[in-house]
C-alpha cells in the first residue's frame, strides 16, 4: 500500500496516522523514540505492508510487473492500489476523497516537529502536487511511476511500468477488489490491538 492506503488505514487517528505515513522514514530503533500513538502508526504501517506482500491477490498482480521489473513489482502495485482506492466509490464517495486529502495535510502540518526531515522535505512537494487526491488519475499514476523509478539505483525507466498499468487495467482493479476487503478487516483489526 502507498501513501493513500496508509493514510486511510489509519481510522482518523490523528498520532496513527503521522506514524503510519513516516514509517517508511523511520529506521532501526528511532522508531522507539516516537509517543506511543505515532509509534503504533508506525507498527500499524508495517503490519500493512507484512499483509500486502503475502496477500495471494498481491502476488497474482506483482505477475505483471515482475519481468521487467523483478523485485520492485511490488512497489508498482502499492501504487497501483492507491489509484483503485482513490476511485472507490464506496469509500470515497463524490469530494469524500478531496476533503480526507486536505484533512491529511493539515494533520502531518500539525506534527510538523514529529516527522523526519527526509519526509518533511517531501510533504512540500506532496501537498503542492495534492498526490493523495491525484492518484484518482492515470496521469497521477504516471507521474507517481516516474517518481518511484527516480528514486529506485537500479531502475532508469517508468515507460513500460505504466504501459502494463494500462494494458493488465482490468486485471488489476480486480486483484484490488480482491484484497482491500482484506486489508480493512486486518488494520482495523490490528488497530484496535493496544500493542503493536
Amino acid at each position: 500500500m502507498n501513501y493513500l492506503a496508509h493514510a486511510y488505514l489509519s481510522f482518523n487517528d490523528a498520532d496513527v496516522l503521522v506514524g503510519n505515513m513516516i514509517s517508511d522514514f523511520v529506521k532501526g530503533k528511532q522508531k522507539d523514540s516516537y509517543p506511543a500513538g505515532i509509534h503504533k502508526g508506525i507498527m500499524l504501517h508495517r503490519e500493512i505492508d507484512s499483509f500486502t506482500d503475502a496477500h495471494p491477490a498481491t502476488a497474482k498482480a506483482k505477475e505483471f510487473f515482475r519481468p521487467a521489473y523483478r523485485l520492485y513489482s511490488g512497489a508498482f502495485i502499492d501504487i497501483v492500489y492507491d489509484h483503485f482506492l482513490a476511485n472507490d466509490n464506496i469509500i470515497f464517495p463524490e469530494k469524500a476523497l478531496m476533503d480526507f486529502s486536505q484533512a491529511t495535510y493539515k494533520t502531518l502540518d500539525k506534527y510538523n516537529n514529529d516527522l523526519p526531515l527526509t519526509f518533511k522535505a517531501m510533504l512540500p512537494y506532496m501537498k503542492q502536487h495534492n498526490w493523495l487526491f491525484n492518484y484518482r488519475y492515470r496521469w497521477g499514476i504516471k507521474n507517481s511511476f516516474g517518481g518511484l523509478v527516480h528514486r529506485a539505483k537500479f531502475m532508469h525507466d517508468s515507460n513500460a511500468a505504466f504501459e502494463i498499468f494500462e494494458n493488465n487495467y482490468t486485471a488489476l482493479q480486480q486483484s484490488y477488489a480482491e484484497f482491500m476487503p482484506d486489508i480493512i478487516l486486518f488494520a482495523r483489526n490490528r488497530f484496535n490491538l493496544s500493542l503493536l
